[in-house]
């Protein structure tokens, strides 16, 4: 094999073995009412525990976060999958909420191990000269397997025996597959030091990435919350005003969202870096719209479209943030600075869900999910000002 071929397969197996990790990450999604049944819990619960696994993970990116730029990325990632093994065992074995709340923070940990570690090696592994197409196979694997969880899920439960056993132990399967391909891969980290030099990190990044992580962060923040209204409450809002209790579907609209993302990335590449950011906040807004739209008039058609027009601005936002903060840092950084902005996102997919599980008691779950969409519609109209103000001057 030539040297670009190889680049490539291991570009492609490490983008792989990524998105399996991140597929496990939101398989319970679906299966949020099937649990309420069985263990009756509330839907502040729910979003409790979802919460839990993002702040597993934005403790993990903090803590942990410049870790393989240290040790390597292989040592990493095999960390995080063993995390997700272990996150797999704990679903598998549930007998009450304790164990929900070890499995989702097992799967923060995993993937807080996975986001910084897994996008550079893929960018790292490609061959030189490749950068916007690595970064768009981190990107996409990235929110096509959390895509996949729901999916699969969603489809085992409804069609399968065993809705709360044989997702996990489906994807138990594919973790243990991807260990064999990932002590198969390559390490991309030339200079090798010892885990006791990785000392914790504190939000922050190197000087000359300032300028463009401010505008950067501030676009992921807003298109990950709206991403963490659709993986833990839509299953019930859709069950419960819609009447719709399949978990096929379920799952279906809450994939929708993650594959629009996707196209929103690829869309990158004509739009261009600077442009996709304002222009991502704008189409989020119109998503924001959808969705009011179908929480005020219970729709399943809206809520079907803003799935797939929110997730397609957040896909233009999230690869173009990615984009420039990858390429404004120094190789030496790369991780830890992707990990900081990482942190950004996962606070915002974590901090507002809690607020609509606190709300969703007094007002209902349909008027919190108003007040959600007002509050994110303010943000984004502050994050688009500020990015037409001091656009983002990097190449995707």
């Amino acid at each position: 094999m030539t040297g670009d071929r190889l680049g490539w397969r291991a570009c492609l197996l490490g983008g792989a073995v990524f998105a399996v990790c991140m597929a496990g990450t939101t398989l319970p999604t679906p299966l949020y009412p099937l649990y309420q049944d069985k263990f009756g819990f509330s839907e502040l619960t729910v979003t409790v525990v979802y919460a839990v696994y993002a702040f597993a993970v934005i403790g993990v990116l903090l803590l942990a976060g410049n870790a393989s730029d240290a040790v390597g990325r292989r040592p990493v990632l095999l960390w995080g999958l063993a995390c997700s093994a272990a996150s797999a065992v704990c679903f598998l074995l549930a007998t009450g909420l304790g164990w929900l709340y070890a499995g989702r923070l097992l799967s923060g940990l995993s993937a807080g191990l996975f986001t910084g570690a897994a996008t550079a090696y893929v960018m790292e592994a490609a061959p030189p000269g490749r950068a916007s197409r690595a970064t768009f196979v981190a990107t996409a694997v990235n929110m096509g397997g959390l895509g996949c969880g729901p999916l699969l899920a969603g489809v085992l439960a409804e069609y399968a025996a065993g809705p709360l056993y044989l997702p996990f132990a489906v994807h138990l399967a594919l973790v243990v597959c991807s260990v064999a391909v990932l002590l198969r891969l390559p390490e991309t980290v030339r200079d090798l030091r010892p885990l006791r030099t990785v000392r914790p990190q504190r939000p922050g990044v190197p000087a000359q990435v300032r300028p463009v992580f401010g505008a950067a962060a501030t676009a992921s923040f807003v298109g990950f919350a709206l991403f963490g209204v659709f993986t833990s409450v839509s299953p019930a809002f859709l069950a419960e005003s819609l009447g719709v209790t399949d978990h096929a579907v379920s799952g279906t609209v809450v994939a929708a969202a993650f594959f629009a993302s996707i196209a929103g990335q690829t869309a990158v590449g004509r739009v261009g870096v600077s442009r996709s950011l304002p222009l991502g906040c704008a189409v989020l807004l119109t998503g924001l719209a959808l969705l009011a739209g179908a929480l005020y008039w219970d729709q399943l058609a809206l809520v079907v479209l803003s799935a797939l027009v929110g997730g397609f601005g957040q896909g233009l936002a999230f690869r173009g943030a990615l984009s420039a903060v990858g390429a404004a840092s120094p190789a030496d950084r790369r991780a830890a600075v992707i990990s900081s902005l990482f942190v950004v996102a996962y606070t915002g997919i974590s901090v507002p869900v809690i607020g609509v599980g606190l709300l969703s008691e007094p007002l209902g779950l349909e008027n919190a999910g108003l007040v959600f969409i007002a509050c994110m519609a303010v943000l984004i109209v502050m994050a688009a000002g500020y990015l037409l103000r001091r656009p983002v001057r990097a190449g995707s």
